[in-house]
C-alpha cells in the first residue's frame, strides 16, 4: 500500500477539484495503479460504495472512463476492466511509441526550470520507490513524471490519446509489479532528464521510447507467463 505521504498528497489533490472531476479522477486512478485488476467486473453501486460518492458523479465517470478505453460494458451490464491480449498490447505499444516519444520531443523544446525541477523531484520519487519496493508510490510518481512532461508539451490532441493508452495499460502494469517486483521496472528517467538540461529533444525521445519498450516487453513477460501457466492446467 502507499504510504501516508502519497495518500494524502492524492487525497489533497483531489479535494481541490470539482466534484464530479474528484469523482472520475478517484475511479481513474482505481485503474491507472490498478486497484481494478483487468478482467474484474465490477457495478456502478460498487464503485459508489467503495470511494463513498453518489451515484450521478459516479455514472458521468463511468461514462468517460469507458468511451476512453479504460472499461468496457460487459452483456451482463456489468463494468470490467478490459484484459489485455498480445494483439491488443502490441497495438497500444504502437501508438505509444507513436505518440509519447513525440510529446518529449515537444516537451524538450518548451523546457522550462520550473518544469525540470519537477520532474527531478518526481524522478528521485521514483528511485526511493524502487528502493524501498513501494509499488503503489512507483505507479504514482512514474505517473507523474510523464505526465508533468507531456503537459509541458502543450500538445493537447497527443496529450489526450497518452491518457487513454495509459488507462488501458495501467492495470497490466500493477501485474508486472507483481511479477517483477520493483527492482527491474522501466525507468529511463534519468536519460530523459540529461537530454532535457543538454537541450537535446531528439535524445529526450529516445529516452522516452527506450522507457515505453521496457515497460511493455516486461508485460508481454508476463502474459507468456500466464499462456504457459493456462497451458500447463
Amino acid at each position: 500500500m502507499a504510504d501516508g505521504g502519497t495518500a494524502r498528497n492524492m487525497t489533497n489533490s483531489l479535494a481541490k477539484l470539482p466534484e464530479h472531476q474528484a469523482i472520475y479522477r478517484q475511479i481513474r486512478n482505481m485503474i491507472l495503479f490498478g486497484t481494478l485488476a483487468p478482467g474484474q467486473s465490477v457495478t456502478i453501486q460498487g464503485i459508489a460504495d467503495a470511494i463513498g460518492a453518489g451515484m450521478t458523479p459516479v455514472r458521468e465517470a463511468i461514462r468517460r472512463l469507458t468511451a476512453e478505453g479504460a472499461l468496457e460494458l460487459g452483456r451482463n451490464r456489468r463494468l470490467h476492466v478490459p484484459e489485455i491480449d498480445r494483439d491488443r498490447l502490441d497495438q497500444i505499444a504502437f501508438a505509444r511509441l507513436a505518440v509519447e516519444p513525440r510529446l518529449a520531443e515537444e516537451a524538450a523544446l518548451r523546457m522550462t526550470d520550473a518544469c525540470l525541477s519537477d520532474l527531478t523531484a518526481f524522478d528521485a520519487e521514483v528511485d526511493r520507490a524502487i528502493a524501498s519496493g513501494d509499488v503503489e508510490r512507483y505507479l504514482e510518481f512514474n505517473y507523474r513524471f510523464h505526465f508533468r512532461l507531456y503537459d509541458q508539451a502543450e500538445a493537447t490532441v497527443l496529450r489526450k490519446i497518452a491518457s487513454s493508452l495509459w488507462l488501458q495499460i495501467g492495470p497490466s502494469l500493477r501485474i508486472v509489479c507483481g511479477r517483477f517486483g520493483t527492482s527491474n521496472l522501466p525507468d529511463k528517467h534519468a536519460a530523459a532528464l540529461d537530454a532535457f538540461r543538454a537541450g537535446d529533444p531528439e535524445a529526450a525521445a529516445h529516452a522516452v521510447a527506450d522507457d515505453i519498450r521496457q515497460g511493455m516487453g516486461q508485460v508481454r513477460l508476463t502474459l507468456s507467463d500466464t499462456a504457459t501457466a493456462s497451458g500447463a492446467d
